[in-house]
């Protein structure tokens, strides 16, 4: 009774929290606001190929084109994970009592969400860029995971990618340089994220010790595995062609680049520290392929 209680308080702190400060993007984003050709997508040093020789024979503009290329990228790939997220969450309330505060957040959460969605998809809009279509083959496993039972490793990829793009958004909306209308698209959604990762954060220590071992060893493969993917699907390979550059070379030397895998590990920092006390990175495994995940550096 203790933990439900202890759940449900959470989710009542939230459900406050989510009426006192939300933002409506429609309204709260002046959409008609001129781009800044002066103003940076992203900053250089969060760019893949950023200090690599393939960097060094690319022109000013080809930087600059790559930078709003790549954030395309990730708020395409933002938009699709936040729909992956709403099924999850769809299953919870499915699963649960509708009368409960842990339930009525998780719908407060997907009409989060669905706001969210539709201001990354106004963003690629105001950028005059196409958005990056997931793979068929992605779709497939998309679809698939909306089917497995909610657990341990389906909060903590949805953790993976909401605090990746979370650490990418705080440093980029306190940056001057950047388009303004980004930093406060960033702006809305570190502060609506915020109740969203403590929600997540909250489900998985509450499920992690309720497994036994050997569901627990499957939650952390499946994780590890999400882990490993993250670097690589951020990116579209199709970015590098839409800034002139030929897509594998271009992708091949991005994820050698000490720069970029520097980028990856700073931005699931703060996740792997949560993830390794909550009992997630551990084992043979799972330890070889956070490696590969360039999240890990040198920590275990």
């Amino acid at each position: 009774m203790g933990a439900r209680d202890g759940r449900e308080r959470t989710a009542e702190r939230l459900l406050q929290s989510s009426a006192d400060k939300f933002y409506d993007p429609a309204v709260d984003i002046d959409w008609s606001a001129p781009i800044e050709p002066d103003k940076y997508y992203l900053p250089e040093h969060r760019i893949s190929l950023y200090g690599t020789a393939l960097w060094d024979r690319m022109t000013p503009e080809q930087r600059f084109e790559l930078g709003k290329q790549e954030i395309a990228s990730i708020t395409s790939f933002g938009i699709f994970a936040e729909v992956g997220l709403m099924h999850m969450l769809l299953n919870t309330i499915a699963e649960g009592d509708p009368t409960s505060r842990h339930a009525q957040y998780a719908l407060t959460e997907i009409a989060d969400e669905c706001r969210h969605s539709t201001m990354f998809g106004r963003s690629l809009e105001k950028f005059g860029v196409r958005p990056f279509l997931l793979p068929r083959r992605v779709r497939v496993l998309q679809r698939i995971a909306s089917l497995i039972p909610t657990g341990p490793a389906m909060y903590g990829g949805a953790l993976l990618i909401e605090e990746m793009i979370d650490r990418l958004q705080r440093e980029t909306m306190a940056d001057e340089n950047m388009q303004p209308h980004i930093r406060m698209v960033n702006r809305i959604h570190v502060l609506e994220e915020a109740r969203h990762i403590t929600y997540a954060r909250e489900e998985l220590r509450r499920l992690m010790p309720r497994l036994g071992p050997v569901l627990r060893a499957l939650n952390r493969v499946g994780l590890a595995l999400a882990a490993w993917g993250a670097a690589r699907v951020l990116i579209d390979p199709r970015a590098y062609k839409r800034a002139g550059l030929d897509p594998w070379e271009a992708r091949k030397a991005a994820l050698a680049n000490p720069h970029y895998r520097e980028s990856v590990r700073w931005m699931g920092e703060r996740l792997v520290r949560f993830l390794d006390e909550a009992g997630m990175i551990k084992g043979r495994v799972t330890t070889a392929l956070w490696r590969r995940s360039f999240l890990l550096g040198g920590r275990v």
